[in-house]
């Protein structure tokens, strides 16, 4: 969409609802989203602040190296921010920027389709395994 477009358009029938057939510049952030931890992640931090080692226990499965992985690409993404007290050693806390909770709404409808669709899609996998066999 183009600075100033706000009109809305429906596609003609038979054309897609979305289409980046030429590079759209979404897919650096299609596939920040589409890692496997930082769904996780933003999910915990919703709740509010965490320390890293909070975090760790949370996100079931994470190891520490990819959870420092996630973090530091979340927050150079601009959806965490970092903050380090000056005690002694020195504490970290994390927590979601106002591009991060804004996240968190796009997150709650993904969560909701997969619900709704979950039987569909459990029956749709066992007819093409039984027609696939192995």
């Amino acid at each position: 969409m183009s600075e100033g477009h706000t009109d809305v358009t429906t596609p003609a029938p038979g054309e897609p609802v979305v289409s980046c057939a030429e590079e759209c510049g979404v897919r650096d952030v299609q596939d920040r989203l589409g890692d496997r931890w930082t769904v996780h992640v933003v999910v915990e931090l919703a709740a509010g602040p965490r320390r890293f080692r909070e975090l760790q226990r949370l996100v079931d499965g994470v190891s520490q190296r990819m959870l420092t992985f996630t973090l530091r690409r979340l927050e150079r993404d601009g959806l965490v921010s970092r903050q380090v007290f000056p005690t002694t050693p020195p504490q970290v806390q994390y927590s979601l920027t106002e591009t991060g909770h804004s996240m968190t709404y796009l997150i709650k409808q993904l969560v909701d389709w997969s619900l709704d669709h979950r039987s569909a899609i459990a029956r749709s996998r066992e007819a093409w395994d039984a027609k696939h066999p192995g």
